[in-house]
């Protein structure tokens, strides 16, 4: 986290799409996401949120890790969770940053423009409500690794 090494609140995973360990339902996975959105994504990260004490502080991912001008999928399972947006500076018209609420369900799709990670932060706050657990499986175009 802000480029420290930090205990994550939540359980996480992450493949290439070309990897040949990569389980048969992400491939199922990416390949309908990949169509959906329009975007050749060579990257999948999993995040396994246990229950409302897990959570992930608000972010935007390091520009570069992720290519110019493709977005970013998340596919939601499981139990709806919260994911707070805000701006990252205050409106000019109202002297305040923009924040808001968007409900996960399970099975939703939600896609960031990569324009979204240069103005926002978004996150999954913890909450005392009770949740039951929620995968999200986040597609990303990432650079070719060099040597890779």
């Amino acid at each position: 986290m802000y480029d420290r090494d930090v205990d994550v609140p939540r359980l996480v995973a992450g493949y290439r799409l070309a990897d040949p360990d990569l389980p048969p339902a992400l491939a199922e996975a990416a390949t309908r996401i990949r169509a959906a959105a329009d975007a050749p994504f060579n990257s999948v990260g999993l995040n396994f949120y246990r229950d409302g004490r897990d959570s992930v502080a608000p972010h935007n991912d390091h520009l570069y890790e992720i290519v110019a001008g493709y977005p970013i999928a998340l596919l939601s399972l499981g139990a709806t969770r919260v994911m707070t947006i805000r701006s990252k500076s205050a409106s000019a018209q109202r002297g305040r940053r923009r924040v808001l609420d968007v409900d996960l369900e399970g099975g939703s799709l939600l896609l960031m423009s990569y324009e979204t990670q240069r103005h926002y932060d978004h996150g999954i706050p913890k909450t005392r409500t009770a949740v039951g657990p929620r995968i999200s499986v986040a597609l990303r175009v990432r650079p070719d690794r060099v040597g890779a």
